[in-house]
């Protein structure tokens, strides 16, 4: 029996077909698939930023930025951990749902970004904290904007509430870098 593409699809137990190439769809990964790949790399992002965390459970951390020069527009030490939680949830369930979408450059693109981006998290708090290098923290600062936006602007294509819940990490980034642009500045000869 031969039978047409339209006709396939109907069929119990055919696979459904893309309408643009008549082929198979090409489904995004499977919930727990997503999930764990979301928790593994917001995990290590996390562990990364904690153990470079300025608290108490770091003192020579937390002696050091705490002795910096800072403008005045820099929040409490609560704001950061009030927002940070925030924007890694936003990440979080953008993420999933970019890796739930069917697979295709637009949407293979913006995971990359998104992945680049979470990455980029981790790696700020190395420059800043640990290895006190202020000016390549901002500059790196500086960088992730570019990245964050280019997420957002991707994610847009594939998933709009993906997009959106990236919006208010862009913009924390953006206030972020004149952050770390301005410490930089007042502390360029201290590290």
């Amino acid at each position: 029996m031969t039978t047409s593409p339209s006709t396939r699809a109907s069929l119990p137990g055919a696979p459904e077909t893309d309408r643009l190439s008549e082929g198979p769809a090409r489904e995004g990964l499977s919930r727990p698939v997503a999930a764990l790949i979301v928790a593994g790399v917001l995990g290590t992002s996390a562990v990364l930023g904690r153990r470079n965390a300025p608290d108490p459970s770091h003192p020579k951390t937390r002696r050091w930025y705490k002795r910096l020069d800072k403008p005045d527009f820099t929040p409490p030490d609560r704001v950061f951990g009030a927002v940070w939680p925030v924007l890694e949830t936003g990440l979080a369930v953008g993420g999933y749902r970019l890796m739930r979408a069917p697979a295709g450059p637009s949407r293979n693109a913006a995971v990359g970004l998104w992945l680049l981006n979470t990455a980029m998290v981790g790696g700020w708090t190395e420059l800043f904290f640990r290895k006190r290098a202020l000016e390549t923290s901002a500059v790196a600062a500086g960088a992730m904007v570019v990245t964050g936006a280019a997420y957002v602007a991707t994610a847009a294509k594939v998933d709009r509430p993906a997009a959106g819940l990236g919006v208010p990490f862009v913009a924390w980034l953006g206030f972020a870098t004149v952050l770390a642009a301005g410490i930089s500045r007042r502390n360029d000869s201290r590290r």
